[in-house]
Parts: structure tokens; sequence; C-alpha cells
């Protein structure tokens, strides 16, 4: 009867009361009101951070309508009618008062519940002015209850019709209180520390962990706004977002801080061996779903295609061509962790090209004047944090820093500029392995920005970074390290200036051969940056990345891990070197083997890459073993349906050369066509394809849920004018934040750039 919502997941001030059905009966109706009364006045002893006396006065007067529920429980009214019809409309008002009194006292919303407190107040208004409208219907003089509980009803009914729901004089001061602060941030002036501890304690946010809470809400709050293409709020909330972070950094400095919930991973195991991997596809696009939500008839879809679904004008669920009673989308958390253990087990990507929750472009300029100033003030506080501060509070810094550039472009700069970049290498040589596991998350971040990239490698930072990489206290130290050689690697001259260290590539490629899925993904992604300088070619087959890689594409179950790994192989296999190196490790049953057994289509199409650039750099043993190969030919005719067009060029290709060798007898061929003649054959019969680099998509796995792509045509290098634009996107991929195991990715579209051999 009472439909359940997680509160944590219902969208903050929405009500999506379910109005009871026609021919509900009377008995069952009650019952369902008196545990919706029982459930509203449990929160009588419940803090409430504002609206407190419109939050007493509303519970005191569903209390009094439970007392008159529970008489008349045993000798229900023989006018059934005109009663349905008053405790109808009471069951569907007390489901949105039950959803706002949880509103009111919700989880790191205390701060703009604050800031809303004049619309709160109003909502309070209307539902209790709708109570009076109720008990107006009620038959009373048809119902057998005492003299007194009737004239508690009428006392409620006229005091509801009276009632005056208005904002709290002390919520109103707080208020102002905050509207201040936030002008002496725009004014460019550090309020006094006592005046902001005045208003945290009035809200109750007196730990780091719960001022960490507040500005999470809030950035979800933006992320939904400007998802909608609604933005009207944004700019308080980012001055929210804004001043709030200056709290918990300088004010919370020394409160327990990071998350305290983690969870180990393991509490869904017995449920994912129960489950039919099928059940993660959305039922409208059969995708899988990156965002589950739940509409009223209990089916779930992904988000976008139910919004999709709705704006079209379809008010029918999909899957059972129910009607919806409410467009109201209830996300799904518990299957949407299940998904994300189940692919980060698998080695499956859900990152999908969702830009407008993960653009934060609109990041590169700050939301607000106030949120601008607050975050200066910050980042001066914390680099000298760093520079002077004892170990606790310089890793404290470095865990500041890591949150504040994680998904924010202006935030970033503002840190860089503060010169924290210098101390985080500096604090890259310690031993305690929580300060060096910060400060390589938080050099991450920073090497993201254009400018990050050339102060760490003008401050010598290569070295610094290559020592945690190869002996790093931590192995997610190790794997964040390759992730920071993948960005500083971008400008052309750095990836030169990188490949000529002798340690980098041997280092790598121990990441490679040791490290864990994630730290063996970033390795892989950082080589294929490195690889877009062809001097470094030659530098990553003398570190020996092919039988690395080979290796690990013989022992690995992982898809996307494989894939990468193939698609590095295709890069190196397009050099003459490349094949023989890859013919030198035994490679080609492995990747036969790849090309039948992927289920990645960008890895069958590396597979052929890799198959092309050894027939036409190894001659007729590589044609020889090929023809051999009774199942390639079928499989390359199917790829021919399917893919990009520059991978079906380089099948067509594949299946020409193969054919050519097939009518020529193979003893007249070998012995009678200069091996000249052979080769420019075979070159011509490749219709000359485009190098492999064109269609290669990477994914780099990070230390939090912050997805971000890069064009490589935009952000690695403009040749025409001769500057980086950096496109961005993130993926709320956990709630966990930034100390998830299987974290963030990154996704690298790698085209176009190359140069030229």
């Amino acid at each position: 009867m009472i439909q359940r919502f997680d509160r944590n997941d219902r969208r903050i001030l929405t009500f999506p009361a379910v109005h009871p059905c026609e021919g509900i009966s009377p008995a069952t109706l009650l019952d369902s009101l008196i545990t919706l009364s029982k459930g509203i006045c449990n929160f009588k002893s419940k803090f409430f951070p504002s609206q407190r006396r419109n939050v007493r006065e509303m519970i005191r007067q569903v209390g009094i309508l439970l007392i008159f529920f529970e008489e008349i429980r045993d000798h229900l009214p023989s006018d059934r009618d005109s009663i349905v019809l008053c405790f109808a409309e009471l069951h569907t008002t007390f489901q949105k008062i039950k959803f706002l009194l949880d509103d009111c006292m919700r989880e790191g919303a205390k701060t703009w519940m604050l800031m809303k407190s004049h619309s709160v107040a109003s909502q309070f208004q209307v539902l209790v002015r709708t109570v009076a409208t109720a008990l107006d219907v009620l038959p009373l003089n048809s119902l057998n209850v005492s003299r007194e509980i009737k004239e508690l009803v009428l006392m409620v009914a006229n005091q509801a019709q009276r009632a005056k729901m208005e904002l709290d004089p002390e919520d109103e001061e707080a208020v102002k209180r905050v509207i201040l602060l936030l002008n002496q941030f725009e004014n460019k002036f550090q309020p006094e520390p006592r005046v902001i501890k005045k208003f945290l304690d009035y809200l109750d946010i007196t730990a780091w962990e719960e001022c960490h809470k507040e500005i999470k809400f809030l950035e979800d709050e933006i992320n939904f706004e400007c998802s909608e293409n609604y933005e009207r709020e944004v700019p308080m909330l980012s001055s929210l977002v804004g001043f709030l972070s200056y709290c918990r950094g300088i004010l919370l400095e020394d409160s327990v801080y990071g998350n305290t919930d983690q969870s180990d991973g393991t509490s869904n195991l017995e449920t994912l061996c129960c489950l039919n991997p099928e059940d993660f596809r959305c039922p409208i696009s059969l995708e899988l779903m990156t965002d589950p939500v739940t509409v009223s008839t209990g089916q779930t879809y992904d988000r976008a295609s139910i919004q999709k679904w709705l704006k079209s004008g379809n008010l029918l669920c999909p899957k059972t061509g129910e009607t919806l009673q409410s467009t109201e989308l209830v996300p799904n958390s518990s299957l949407r962790n299940l998904i994300q253990q189940f692919c980060a087990d698998n080695g499956i990507s859900i990152a999908k090209s969702r830009k407008k929750n993960r653009d934060i472009s609109r990041t590169i300029l700050p939301g607000n004047p106030a949120a601008a100033e607050a975050i200066k003030f910050l980042s001066e506080f914390l680099a000298c944090r760093l520079y002077f501060g004892s170990d606790q509070q310089k890793t404290k810094a470095a865990y500041e820093i890591r949150l504040l550039a994680k998904s924010n472009i202006f935030n970033r700069s503002m840190l860089i500029e503060a010169a924290t970049i210098p101390a985080l290498l500096q604090m890259l040589s310690t031993n305690d392995p929580s300060m060096q596991e910060h400060s390589i998350s938080a050099l991450l971040k920073l090497s993201k920005h254009s400018n990050g990239k050339k102060v760490i490698m003008e401050n010598r930072g290569l070295n610094s970074i290559l020592g945690v990489l190869r002996n790093g206290l931590k192995l997610e130290s190790k794997q964040i390290a390759a992730a920071i050689i993948f960005y500083i690697s971008s400008p052309r001259e750095y990836r030169k200036l990188i490949g000529e260290n002798p340690e980098v590539f041997p280092a790598l490629v121990d990441l490679i051969k040791h490290g864990t899925s994630c730290g063996k993904k970033n390795a892989i992604v950082a080589i294929f940056g490195l690889l877009l300088s062809h001097k470094n070619h030659e530098r990553a087959l003398g570190a020996g990345t092919v039988p690395a890689l080979v290796n690990l594409l013989a022992s690995s179950d992982k898809v996307e891990l494989n894939t990468d790994a193939l698609a590095v192989l295709a890069t190196l296999a397009e050099r003459t070197e490349g094949s023989l190196a890859i013919l030198e490790a035994s490679a080609l049953p492995v990747i036969l083997s790849q090309l039948q057994n992927t289920t990645s289509r960008a890895g069958k199409e590396y597979c052929v890459s890799v198959l092309l650039s050894l027939c036409v750099n190894s001659g007729a043993e590589v044609l020889a073993s090929l023809v051999r190969e009774k199942a390639l030919m079928p499989l390359l005719y199917s790829l021919l349906t399917e893919g990009t067009s520059q991978a079906k060029k380089r099948t067509r290709s594949l299946i020409k050369i193969l054919q050519r060798f097939c009518e020529t007898s193979t003893s007249r061929f070998v012995s009678e066509v200069p091996e000249e003649q052979f080769i420019d054959e075979v070159a011509m019969a490749t219709e000359q394809p485009k190098p492999a680099a064109k269609d290669v998509k990477m994914d780099l796995f990070e230390d939090d849920d912050e997805f971000e792509e890069f064009a490589i045509d935009q952000e690695w290098e403009d040749k025409e004018k001769g500057k980086e634009v950096t496109q961005q996107w993130e993926d709320d991929w956990d709630d966990d934040d930034v100390n998830d195991d299987f974290s963030l990715q990154l996704r690298k579209e790698l085209e176009i750039n190359t140069e030229k051999k």
C-alpha cells in the first residue's frame, strides 16, 4: 500500500506520493494511514537542523489524528464513501509530509535546506491546508467515537485551517549570516572563524565527514541542474560549495578526515553469483545500464532510455504496458552497485558518453565570485600547509587538494597558481604510504591541467614520479604514477623528453608484469601515449613491451585489458621491427586466439590490424601460417558486416592478401617471385590502410570516480593553432569517492595526431 523510496535516492523536495486506488477496502486504507501516522510521529525524537517549529506543529497535528484513527479501527462507520474520500486524501498528504520531514533531516542537505527555508515553509503551509480540506468532508457526527475525540479532530481541523507555517526567526537569522559570509568572500575578505563556527554549530556540522557530505550533496545538485539545463540555482549552489570547502579544509582541519564507510566490495559476491548478467541490460536499449532507475510499475530502465521514452509522450511502462501513475524516476542504487562490481570483476567498462552528465568544461570558470575567492584563500592555506606543516598536516592538505581538483578545472588552476605542485613532488619521497598516496593522487588531478603538466616538467617532476612508479609504497600509488605519465606525455615535446628517459619504459613494462589490473591498464595506456612519438617505438621494444603484452594476453581474462594490449601491439606492428618482435615472441597463436574468442569488437579489429601489419612486414612465412588456419577466413568475413569503415577496409585488405596467396602456388610464389615484388604486391593489396591508431579507444583506471575523455586532436595538440584545448567529462562511477579500488576510468580516444614516419 505504501510505496517505498530510499530517502537518499529520491531527489530532494520531490514528493512521489501514490493516491490509493479506487475500490480500496476502508480497513486496509485505515491500517495504512495508521502506519503512516506512526512513522511521522517517530520523527518527534529526531534532530532537525532547520524548520523546527513547523516540524513540531505538523507532528503534533498528525499525532492527534493518530489517536482518532486508532479509536475507530474496530468500528468503521457505515457512511463509507465520504470516509474513504477523506482518508484517501489524508493518505496522500501524509506521504508527502513524511517525504518533507525526511528532507528536513536528510544527511548532507542541511545547508541547502536552510537556504531553501522560505520554500520549505511554504510546503508545510500547503500540506497543513490540505489536511484541513480533507477533514472538512469527514462525517464526524456519524462516527461512533467519544465526544473528546470529536473535539480533538475539530480542533485539528480548525488549527490546520488557520495555521501559518512561517519561517523560524532562528532560521532566518542563520540564512542572513550565510549571505553575509558569502558577501565577505566575494569582496576578497576572509570572514572571522568565530562567525563561521557559529553557523556550523547551528546546523550541527562539527566534523570533517559531515562537511564533506554537505559538499558532495551540493555538487550532485549542481550536476543535476546542469544535466537538466536548468541552472537558476547553480550560482548559489556553487557559492555554498566554495564556502563549505573552505570550512572543511581550514576550520575542520583537525577533524578525522577521509571516508569512513568504505566497503571491501565482498558483500554482494553471493548475489552476483545468483544473477543473470542479462538482467543488467536496459529493456529499451538492450545496453548495459549505467544509471538504472525504477518507475512506478516497479520496472527498471537506464535513465537516458526511459527519459527519452517519456519525453516522446509515452506514459506507458515499456515492459508491462501499464499506465505510469507518476513520471518520478527513482535511482536503483543496489542494482547499480551490482553492475559496477560485475564490471570491475570482469574488466568491463560501463562508461558511456553522456556528455550532459560529465561535461566539466563549465568549471573552467568559477560558478560564483564568492566561490572563486573562497577557493583562492583555501588554495593558499593548503600550499602553506604543504611547505610548513607537520607530516599529518601535509598529508591532510594533499588529501584536500585531491578532493578539490577531482572534477573542477578552476580549482586545479587555483591550486597550481598557489605553487602546490613543487611541494607535492617533494612529498613523494616520503616513507609514509598515506602521504605518498595522497600526494601522487593530488598530482594526478593537477596533471590534467595544461599548466599542471608544464609545472611538473619544469620542476623535474618526472624523476619523482618515476620513483613512485618503480618503488611506490602501495600498488595504488604505482598505478597512479603511470596515469600521470600518460597525462604529462600529451604535449609532443614532453612525450619525446619522457621517452628519452631510460627508466620510463622498463618501469611501465614491470607494472604490466606485476601490477594490479588497474595498474596494468594504466601502464599500457601510458605506453600507447608515448608511442605517438615514433622514436619511442624502438625504446618500447627494447624494454620488452611485446613479450610482456603477449604473456598478459595469454593469461588474462579481462576483456578490456586485453583489448588495450592488442591496441598497443597493433601500433608497434606497423613498423617492421615491431612485427619482427611480435613474431619472435611467438605471438601469432595468441593473436589468432584473441580474434576467435574475444567478445570485444574493438579487440577483433586490433587483431586484424596486427595480422595485416605482420603480412606486410614479414612476408610469406606469416601468410602460410594464416592460410593454414581454417577458422580465420570465416571470422574475417563476419567482421565485414560490422565495425568502423577503417576496420572493414583493413579486413578486406587482409582477405585480399590471403586470397592472392592461395591463388598462387606456394612453391612458385616463393621461388619465382622476388621478395621486393612480393612486398610491393602485398602493399598494393592493402589499399594503403590508415594506421591502427586511428580507431584506438583506451580506458585508464585512476584513483577516484572521475572520468575524463580527451579527443587527441584537441587535447594532445592542435597543430593549426598551436595550443591545447581540453574537453573533459566526469562519470559518477561510484559514491565511495576517491578511495575506490577499481576507482576512476579515463577513456582516451587517440586518433589522427600521430607523427609522420
